[in-house]
């Protein structure tokens, strides 16, 4: 399904282009490469400094877009890629979802006691592309009604699966539909049989790939 495709392919890539409306020219997009995170919603999350002009275009107005692309691809017009067309705003993030994005980018630790903040990209529509000719939109309904783990319950399952896990494997996160982890320094996505599923059947099905994920 393209919902599934779509999120699947936010939760492979580390990191996108983000344009938003310059403010210091206006009428022009400006855009340049950010790292980001998916929160529990399949939503981008992104922690900027308040001296980035992103972070003054996104304050002045808050419609934005971000694309991104299959990690690894050599041939553009056949990899798969998308484009998220919304509004961003600033936020607060609570403890699972900050403990959420320092797994993903814990980089960013350091850069909290300086001037950086948080913004989320909500959805209006997404464009995804599967390759030449194959393609279509994702509306807002759709995104919003996937199906999702709640914070904590996403928290204590990350927790759960680090504990099976093999050595050198680090869980990301994890979601209805897979479970993003690094091997080595290197981040991957594996896939959940039959997903989406329930809570329940979901966290079973992760604690099971758990010891062989590599």
């Amino acid at each position: 399904m393209l919902i599934e495709d779509a999120i699947c392919l936010i939760h492979e890539a580390a990191y996108g282009t983000l344009a938003t409306n310059s403010a210091f020219l206006p009428g022009y997009p400006y855009a340049t490469v950010v790292p980001y995170v998916p929160d529990h919603a399949h939503c981008p999350v992104i922690c900027i400094s308040a001296l980035a002009e992103h972070t003054k275009n996104l304050l002045a107005d808050s419609r934005t877009s971000l694309s991104v692309l299959q990690p690894g691809s050599t041939d553009v017009q056949a990899a798969r890629r998308l484009t998220i067309v919304g509004d961003a705003e600033r936020f607060e993030p609570s403890h699972a979802l900050l403990a959420r994005y320092l797994r993903y980018e814990p980089g960013t630790e350091q850069l909290l006691a300086l001037d950086f903040a948080f913004f989320r990209l909500r959805p209006t529509k997404v464009r995804f592309i599967a390759g030449v000719g194959r393609m279509g939109w994702v509306e807002r309904a759709d995104w919003d009604a996937a199906p999702l783990l709640q914070e904590l319950e996403e928290f204590n399952l990350v927790g759960e699966m680090s504990q099976v896990s093999r050595p050198g494997i680090r869980i990301l996160g994890v979601d209805y539909y897979g479970v993003d982890y690094e091997v080595n320094g290197a981040r991957t996505r594996q896939s959940l049989p039959n997903a989406p599923m329930t809570a329940d059947a979901t966290k079973e099905a992760a604690l099971a790939i758990a010891p062989d994920l590599t």
